[in-house]
């Protein structure tokens, strides 16, 4: 076990390591920093100013060092927006993109687990190709359409719930919506297809044929047993879940992680940009591995690198 989660770990910085890596690569094959980050009608010593400030002026193996060191303590730079640390922009979003992506996770889970687990138990019939046709409407259905479609119908044409902003709670139904009902859709079919696999196996029937109730089965037999792929799945989502909550966040002005993302890029904020981007990838490289240790909780088989080749009663 161990040696599974010291693989896993170093897999993980090995990734936040490439990451940082990529960031600075991408800056510089985008241009010089300097000339990107600055108007085209900025002065030349200005520019000159600027680069000697940013170490633009340094050998790239020296900016390396810099950068990546800086990184390591969580130096971002200044944003050109408010000249503040960039990481205290990314700080003070990253709450309502938690509360964002929460609400949306716990309202695919309402709805698409137990659809998902009524399609399996209802295999082939009228229930199951129902459930499956509208899990497959929620996640086909583009995230920027559904996020317009609803506001047209509950804030324009009914003018039940606001469209934009995020003053009370009532301002996060539309977006939990938006960003929920599509992962609803693709945890539904995943769901069916784990808990079919498990119904098949033998255990199930033997449980079965012990006379255990159809719930008991269901609760004690079934589902655990389909909760280590749809862990595996939901780790999976988290960078769905934050991918999505840009283009959520932009259309309903909630001011996220997403959001800022999305205006600084338009602001050729980069040093916002280089934090969130970075930031991003340290939320989905720990969930990743929080779902590595709950798969060695779940199944300790894992821990010895051997593929489950089935479920466990």
């Amino acid at each position: 076990m161990l040696r599974f989660l010291a693989v896993r770990t170093a897999r993980a910085i090995l990734t936040l390591f490439i990451c940082v890596s990529a960031v600075f690569v991408t800056l510089r094959l985008a241009g010089d920093p300097a000339e990107i980050m600055l108007s085209v009608d900025t002065p030349p010593d200005v520019r000159a100013y600027y680069s000697q400030l940013w170490g633009l002026d340094q050998p790239i193996y020296d900016q390396y060092i810099r950068y990546v060191t800086s990184a390591l303590r969580g130096d971002f730079g200044i944003s050109f927006a408010d000249e503040r640390p960039a990481f205290d922009a990314v700080v003070e979003a990253l709450p309502n993109t938690a509360l964002l992506g929460s609400a949306a996770l716990l309202l695919a889970l309402a709805i698409g687990l137990p659809l998902g687990i009524l399609a399996a138990l209802k295999h082939n019939s009228a229930i199951d190709r129902l459930a499956m046709a509208s899990a497959v409407f929620g996640y086909a259905v583009p995230v920027f359409f559904l996020g317009i479609l609803l506001i047209l119908l509950f804030a324009l044409k009914l003018r039940v719930l606001p469209s934009a902003g995020s003053d009370s709670l009532v301002h996060l139904i539309l977006p939990v919506v938006t960003l929920g009902l599509p992962l609803a859709g693709r945890l539904a079919r995943f769901a069916r297809t784990s808990t079919l696999e498990v119904l098949g196996k033998p255990f199930i029937r033997a449980a079965r044929g012990r006379g255990v109730m159809p719930i008991g089965v269901i609760l004690r037999h079934a589902l655990p047993n389909a909760s280590v792929p749809l862990l595996m799945f939901l780790g999976i989502e988290i960078g769905n879940i934050l991918a999505g909550s840009a283009v959520v966040e932009t259309i309903f002005a909630w001011p996220g992680v997403g959001r800022l993302l999305v205006d600084s890029v338009a602001t050729r904020d980069l040093p916002v940009v280089q934090a969130v981007i970075i930031t991003i990838t340290l939320i989905m490289v720990s969930a990743n591995l929080l779902v590595d240790v709950l798969h060695i909780l779940i199944d300790p088989r894992l821990g010895g690198f051997g593929r489950a080749s089935g479920a466990h009663a």
